[in-house]
């Protein structure tokens, strides 16, 4: 259970509001080049504003390092337009002229203040690998001491941000209620009917590379019962055929190169538990110099080249599996769809997915940026702004935004 935006009254209140508007940036020019994230905040917003709340946004764009890695001047003027009024931006977070314009504000003024990733507090926080850095560690940073005292709620709507545990994202909760915002509220709704409660048969789609956090899920929805089939393309495809004994040929090397060995025993166990619900390709396309080239897959045959797609059966198979799922989920693509050639894979697992008749979801991420090319956007059901964050959680993961949100749900709720 979360505080929601029902659960106070925003007038002539002073909100900071953490977000992920974490866009995929030209490097070139500064260009926004999707604003799906911002789009999905603005009910968020306009509700704050309709309240009339003094809104105070929080947000980053990439890490340093990145070549995308810059300022939120760019993102104030989408954001402005995306929500029809203007939102100000202030190049500083913590300095007097960002305090100063905070204490200034006016309901249903909206401020937009620089990339929090400027400052190293930001930065430093990922909980799980850093000794002594906890939820409460971050509550006592620079970042939240100095802003703090300014603000009388905490509205988090950073779903895909919701795995970290960064100052801006659970401090401010140690001060004042946390609240989730309408985008958080549908995102942790709707994973979470597909993860406890879904309608059957419920088909879990999974590919990409990133193949430890698709096993990951792949092991806690076949544990939990969710699963009825689970369908695998791409790398996590890989691993389990060579756990099932196919000789994959120099493709073995990329396992291995992406430090990914470990996972083939991983999947061996959950073959001997499962191996009725794991469907694997019964034949895929190879880039034999820059061709597409099908071949079966047999035990006893050697692949040789490099796996760049599912096969023309196993686009085949996996389309009539899911024409009769009354759920789907799916995360990551199947093939290097970026290559005309071997983008068919992923376009037709797509359109399959988008003419089912079940309840779509699928994950952010290479795969959504999959559909939003072919044009498949508007007829999945759900396309979730996460990519780590809705892994982590389909994983069955405690996240620390979501576990701080739960938190304040006990300590405020009484109160209010």
């Amino acid at each position: 259970m979360f505080l929601t935006l029902d659960d106070f009254d925003f007038e002539d209140k002073r909100v900071v509001l953490r977000v992920d508007i974490n866009c995929p940036i030209d490097p070139n020019t500064g260009e926004i080049l999707d604003d799906k994230r911002i789009r999905e905040i603005k009910d968020t917003i306009k509700e704050l504003i309709n309240k009339n709340a003094k809104v105070v946004i929080l947000a980053h764009q990439s890490r340093p390092g990145k070549k995308d890695f810059t300022t939120l001047k760019n993102h104030a003027k989408v954001l402005s337009n995306v929500i029809g009024k203007d939102v100000e931006f202030i190049d500083e977070v913590i300095g007097y002229t960002a305090r100063e314009s905070i204490i200034n504000m006016k309901c249903g003024d909206v401020i937009l203040l620089e990339n929090i990733r400027f400052y190293s507090e930001e930065v430093l926080s990922d909980w799980k690998k850093w000794e002594g850095i906890t939820p409460k560690k971050q509550a006592e940073t620079n970042i939240i001491k100095k802003l703090y005292p300014l603000f009388d709620y905490f509205v988090n709507d950073a779903f895909a941000a919701a795995h970290r545990a960064q100052p801006s994202l659970v401090g401010f909760s140690y001060y004042m209620p946390m609240i989730a915002g309408r985008l958080m509220e549908k995102e942790v709704s709707i994973l979470s009917k597909v993860l406890e409660n879904p309608e059957r048969p419920c088909v879990y789609v999974l590919g990409g590379a990133k193949a430890d956090d698709s096993i990951k899920v792949m092991k806690n929805v076949l544990k939990k019962g969710v699963a009825d089939k689970v369908l695998t393309s791409g790398i996590v495809a890989n691993i389990f055929l060579i756990a099932m004994g196919y000789d994959l040929g120099v493709n073995i090397k990329v396992i291995e190169n992406l430090g990914l060995t470990n996972q083939i025993e991983i999947a061996k166990e959950l073959l001997d538990k499962f191996k009725d619900k794991i469907v694997v390709p019964v034949d895929v396309a190879l880039n034999i110099n820059e061709n597409r080239e099908e071949t079966d897959l047999q035990k006893d045959k050697k692949i040789e080249g490099l796996i760049n797609d599912i096969g023309e059966k196993t686009i085949e198979l996996y389309s009539e599996i899911i024409k009769e799922a009354k759920t789907i989920v799916a995360n990551g693509p199947a093939g290097v769809f970026e290559k005309e050639l071997f983008a068919k894979g992923t376009k037709e697992l797509l359109k399959a997915i988008a003419n089912s008749d079940g309840f779509s979801v699928i994950g952010g991420g290479h795969l959504s940026a999959a559909a939003e090319l072919f044009g498949f956007a508007n007829k999945i059901d759900h396309i979730s702004t996460g990519g780590g964050a809705t892994l982590e959680f389909l994983g069955g993961e405690k996240l620390p935004v979501i576990e701080m949100l739960k938190e304040s749900y006990k300590k405020y709720k009484r109160k209010n």
